[in-house]
């Protein structure tokens, strides 16, 4: 879907950031920002900060930064055209008709009728659990202390003692037989016609992080197999890319997400209070649902079943975090299987305890590795101490792995130079971990010329959108190709190109990029801390520093290409003149 450049430029300028960044964080005004806490990641002291003059926002502990359309395709997990929507309904803009290829828009259609479809069913299913006909189901769900708010804040319910009335209702509301195929909740065939495969089952409605019903899984009542049955995969339920409840659990501004197992679990657990409860669909926990996971924690507290099955699960769990760069901890069930049998029991002050006291994963593999092994066999116990070494050699961080080492030693009563004498050895057969280097001296390693001059980029291209008089006196000098990163190039060339206009719009910039990680980039260039400096003095002085440096790296940038880039001769020739001439010359900052 496309818009033009004037409708995003209408709907953004109509669309403060300040406001609707504050319908998502609390925001106090310091200074000329707003700071909150972040809503990308757990933190306790606010390093969100958001720019009303710049129309941007940045935070400065997990980089996090763009305008207001990069914000709401961030929180609410929304394409660039539906937050161009979402925004252009909240500030009344009308949109234009746009105009789509007949694939276009048949897909689109499609997709769009396959959430009606769910949504449909989803209605369906939950007034008859609360008809005659669903006194099973709902008597079940009473029997697991389920109350009436957690029932309908799930919207469960319940499907029929037949697999054709789902269908027949559904060709009531004039939807087509393929599409209701189509949609996973029916199968064809020749002796039987189009049947519902959810029948006598509680229904749990499974739905996007943006609350769109997309799928269902049903728990059958009495006897049956399978106990749990869910949809199969359509164009828009994919299992291992969402997680059930996570449109509520990404919201609770916990610090962690809990994953569990099963729906029930996740269930009782946002009735305790536990609303960052989330549970795979189905499947074992995946890649993909960790990368979802990591847009809105850094820390996921396990808590499967305290079973063998569940134990595996949790080892498989932690290693998958571990690769999407997730802290992983676990939480010890015991003596209990799951976490709805642990709270009906202990009740969630108990539980609240637990999460407090979650293992860490490390420790929690190590724990599980002992078991193994019979400590008071000496043979058996040097190779339980190997089988650490090797772990401690998957850390590729040196001090992340010093620090675990130590820990391990001290908890397993291990001499702390033997594990790492061990490491060494098990690092050297195996080509595993690098030896642990000890620094010579206290003498910090310089930066490369490359982050020197990336620092420098960004200071001065932060100290010109805080100051957009200051272009015209660098303008004799400076010129985008001095920006030498590819991103720095392309932000100073429309920079510069939108003062010479007067048309200065720093958020605009951010919709130039398409990839994620490049929003982010540009917004941090433009919140680049400058120096604090009192006096006029001190603050040109700063700035004439920066402007030359900029000038100075431009110049041995283009000077290093001249044996394989013709175009560099000229850059070379204009900036050692440029250069000789700034070195020599004030700029006011008046």
């Amino acid at each position: 879907m496309y818009y033009s450049e004037e409708i995003i430029d209408e709907v953004r300028m109509k669309n403060d950031i300040v406001d609707v960044v504050s319908g998502y964080v609390k925001l106090q005004r310091r200074g000329g920002r707003y700071w909150g806490l972040c809503p990308f990641h757990n933190e306790k002291s606010p390093s969100f900060s958001v720019t009303q003059e710049k129309q941007m926002y940045h935070c400065f502990g997990c980089g996090a930064g763009g305008n207001v359309f990069t914000f709401l395709m961030n929180y609410e997990n929304f394409s660039f055209p539906e937050a161009v929507k979402a925004l252009a309904d909240r500030a009344g803009v009308s949109l234009p008709e746009q105009e789509y290829s007949e694939e276009v828009k048949r897909r689109e259609s499609r997709r769009a009728r396959l959430f009606s479809v769910n949504k449909e069913a989803a209605t369906y299913f939950y007034f008859l659990l609360r008809s005659p006909q669903g006194a099973v189901g709902y008597r079940y769900l009473q029997e697991r202390e389920l109350g009436d708010e957690t029932m309908k804040k799930f919207g469960l319910g319940y499907a029929g003692k037949s697999g054709g009335d789902l269908v027949a209702y559904l060709r009531g509301k004039g939807f087509e037989d393929q599409l209701i195929k189509e949609a996973g909740l029916a199968n064809f065939s020749e002796r039987h016609g189009l049947l519902s495969q959810f029948w006598n089952r509680v229904m749990f409605p499974i739905q996007d992080i943006n609350h769109r019903v997309i799928g269902f899984g049903g728990r059958v009542m009495g006897q049956g197999e399978p106990k749990y049955l869910n949809s199969p995969e359509t164009p828009i339920f994919d299992k291992r890319r969402n997680l059930y409840g996570l449109n509520f659990a990404r919201t609770a501004r916990s610090g962690s997400i809990i994953l569990c197992e099963g729906y029930m679990d996740v269930i009782a657990m946002h009735q305790a209070g536990f609303s960052q409860a989330v549970a795979s669909l189905g499947t074992a926990f995946t890649s993909e649902q960790a990368a979802l996971l990591r847009r809105y924690t850094d820390t996921v507290l396990l808590a499967y079943d305290s079973d063998g099955a569940g134990v595996k699960a949790a080892l498989r769990g932690i290693g998958i975090l571990r690769e999407s760069g997730l802290n992983g901890r676990v939480i010890d069930m015991r003596p209990y299987k799951d976490p709805d049998e642990f709270m009906k029991n202990l009740g969630k002050e108990a539980f609240a305890e637990r999460i407090e006291k979650a293992e860490n994963s490390f420790f929690f593999e190590i724990r599980v590795l002992e078991s193994d092994y019979d400590m008071s066999d000496p043979e058996s116990k040097t190779k339980f101490h190997r089988e650490i070494a090797k772990k401690l050699c998957d850390f590729t961080e040196d001090v992340e792995r010093e620090n675990y080492l130590q820990a391990v030693a001290d908890k397993y009563h291990i001499g702390a130079d033997n594990l790492r004498r061990l490491v060494l050895a098990v690092a050297a057969s195996t080509g595993g971990a690098r030896p642990l280097q000890r620094p010579r001296s206290g003498v910090q390693p310089k930066h490369s010329p490359e982050e020197n001059a990336g620092k420098s980029q960004r200071l001065l291209l932060t100290w010109i959108t805080d100051e957009p008089s200051l272009f015209s006196k660098i303008k004799p000098y400076i010129s985008a190709d001095d920006f030498t990163g590819e991103l720095y190039r392309k932000v100073a060339e429309r920079l510069f190109s939108d003062l010479e206009q007067g048309q200065f719009q720093p958020a605009d910039i951010i919709s130039m990029f398409e990839d994620e990680s490049d929003q982010k980039e540009a917004a941090a260039i433009f919140h680049t801390s400058l120096p604090r400096l009192e006096t006029r003095q001190e603050r040109e002085k700063a700035f004439h520093d920066i402007v030359l440096s900029v000038k100075k790296n431009s110049y041995e940038h283009y000077t290093s290409r001249l044996g394989s880039d013709i175009s560099a001769l000229d850059q070379v020739i204009a900036g050692k003149k440029a250069l000789e001439e700034l070195a020599k010359t004030h700029i006011s900052i008046d």
